[in-house]
């Protein structure tokens, strides 16, 4: 960690305590943003002068609080005027699983998106630190970078589902992908799954991919605990089993390993935000969106997870090579 950059003695005693002058000096108030560390990596961007334990520990409280309270704030906010004035439940009172309606998607999306906010705000507030570096080692989203990681996502994809069905089809398992429900049904949806699937997707990569790695790597060298401790957490916020669970927990491990190792949530984001895309709007094509919003009736085949190999293991490649033709920043300036 870097020394303290703040106010020194004139005669070379060491720094001065924040908010603290000596006899015949002027006080001069310091900025509330502090400087981030240069020459370090993405998940040790939080390593600022005032990098303590208790402000990760806070912080993350105050995430995980925030997190869920957003959600219940959301879930109050779209059920009660529907109970008041008569209109069609954007939950199912038996399941408590949100409805393939509309409503429901965007309740389910907007119950998550918000969090982009908060996360903003818990490193501002408590690490004192612009929010900028929870994006990337440039202290900003590299909008180029993760633009060029759209195209890679999408070949990915491609690949992954078409081994997906190659396996699934072999094993003699139903390798059905797609269904159409009609243009009445699936339109609406639509425009809620591209209106509020990027920031629903990028709001998690903030969470899981930002803070917590850089929560974690503020206090240890070695990335691999944060890349852990994320993933784990990022897979218990969802309701599949087996290997559901296993699919989760490796799309996240990876693409915590890509935000270390390119400098930032770029290539992270671009997967998830078009993963979603995809998945959500070919469930709502096919009719089956109650399948992906209640995740717990979902039953992931273990040959499945071929088709996630192949999609991480091609992306992965791919934004490695790119980043190493384009020569991205992966430390801070």
């Amino acid at each position: 960690m870097q020394e303290n950059p703040g106010p020194h003695y004139p005669d070379n005693r060491g720094p001065l305590p924040y908010g603290a002058a000596p006899s015949g000096i002027p006080y001069q108030p310091q900025p509330w943003f502090l400087p981030s560390p240069a020459g370090v990596r993405f998940d040790h961007l939080a390593r600022n002068p005032a990098a303590q334990l208790w402000r990760s520990i806070v912080g993350t409280l105050l995430v995980a609080v925030g997190f869920l309270a957003i959600g219940v704030v959301v879930v109050v906010a779209f059920t009660v005027p529907a109970f008041l004035f008569g209109l069609p439940s954007p939950v199912d009172p038996e399941t408590g699983a949100p409805e393939p309606t509309p409503l429901g998607l965007a309740m389910t999306l907007l119950s998550i998106a918000p969090a982009l906010l908060l996360v903003f705000g818990v490193a501002a507030l408590i690490q004192r630190r612009r929010p900028g570096t929870l994006s990337s080692v440039a202290g900003r989203l590299r909008w180029s970078w993760l633009m060029s990681c759209v195209g890679l996502a999408l070949v990915a994809m491609v690949l992954g589902q078409a081994a997906q069905w190659l396996v699934l089809a072999n094993s003699g398992q139903d390798a059905a992908m797609f269904g159409w429900a009609g243009w009445e049904g699936f339109l609406p949806l639509l425009v809620v799954i591209v209106l509020l699937v990027p920031f629903q997707a990028a709001a998690e990569e903030y969470v899981f991919r930002g803070w917590v790695l850089q929560a974690v790597g503020t206090h240890v060298r070695n990335p691999v605990w944060a890349i852990v401790i994320g993933s784990a957490l990022f897979a218990s916020l969802h309701g599949y089993s087996s290997a559901g669970l296993v699919d989760v927990f490796a799309f996240g491990a990876v693409m915590a390993w890509l935000s270390v190792r390119t400098g930032g949530l770029e290539a992270a984001i671009a997967l998830h935000v078009m993963n979603n895309l995809v998945a959500f709007g070919v469930s709502a094509a096919s009719g089956t969106l109650d399948d992906a919003l209640d995740q717990g009736r979902t039953s992931v085949p273990w040959e499945a997870l071929t088709g996630t190999v192949v999609q991480l293991g091609v992306y992965a490649f791919g934004v490695m090579y790119l980043a190493k033709k384009r020569s991205i920043h992966t430390i801070s300036g």
